[in-house]
């Protein structure tokens, strides 16, 4: 008859196998959120601009395409330097304001924003990163918040420089125009993250 004390080599050997499995299965287990994700922003970027062309070619008037505010009103080909598609927005107007006043550089804005990546394994209503409201959007209890334009990444000077009071657009914003080809320090944005906005404009500040 074995004793416990005999049992004990076949015990151990059993906890080691089932522990090699128990981690197997949580590496497969395991998504990475962000594989690949520079070509995804890209070609999420490339799909987007081309349907939009789309659609604005077929008269919707809801969907633009605005240039990143640096480059607005020169020529596609601007000396020796070419602004091509992720040099712009992307905007889809959900409501249009009665407001008749937009900011300028120097000023700043009260909006509602919510913050979204494009979808991702897990997310895909895309990664909510930031927002000036807890939960969901309400008119009657949400606070805007005040920013400064200046202190603003690129793609989002671009878009509030362009609406008015009242204004509720989906802002597509590219990352060359947002945080760039560089993961911020503390921030949950990984590097070439595109980037969008729900975004409501309640007025300038000056």
């Amino acid at each position: 008859m074995k004793t416990f004390k005999d049992l004990l080599p076949l015990l151990a050997l059993l906890a080691g196998v089932l522990g090699f499995a128990s981690c197997s299965d949580d590496n497969e287990d395991t998504v990475d959120e962000y594989a690949d994700w520079q070509v995804k922003n890209e070609n999420y970027w490339k799909d987007l601009y081309t349907a939009t062309k789309s659609r604005i070619a077929q008269g919707d008037t809801t969907w633009k395409v605005i240039p990143y505010w640096a480059i607005d009103g020169l020529e596609p080909t601007h000396g020796t330097v070419q602004y091509g598609e992720m040099q712009h927005i992307i905007v889809h107007v959900l409501e249009n304001g009665t407001g008749t006043d937009r900011a300028a550089f120097t000023d700043s804005v009260k909006v509602h924003y919510e913050g979204h990546l494009i979808p991702s394994p897990t997310y895909t209503a895309g990664y909510r990163f930031d927002a000036s409201y807890s939960g969901t959007f309400s008119p009657v209890t949400s606070n805007p918040t005040i920013l400064k334009i200046s202190n603003l990444t690129d793609g989002f000077a671009t878009a509030v420089m362009k609406m008015r009071a009242g204004d509720h657009w989906m802002v597509y914003i590219p990352f060359t125009l947002g945080y760039g080809k560089t993961k911020q320090t503390g921030s949950s944005i990984p590097a070439y993250s595109n980037l969008i906005f729900d975004l409501r404009m309640v007025g300038v500040c000056r």
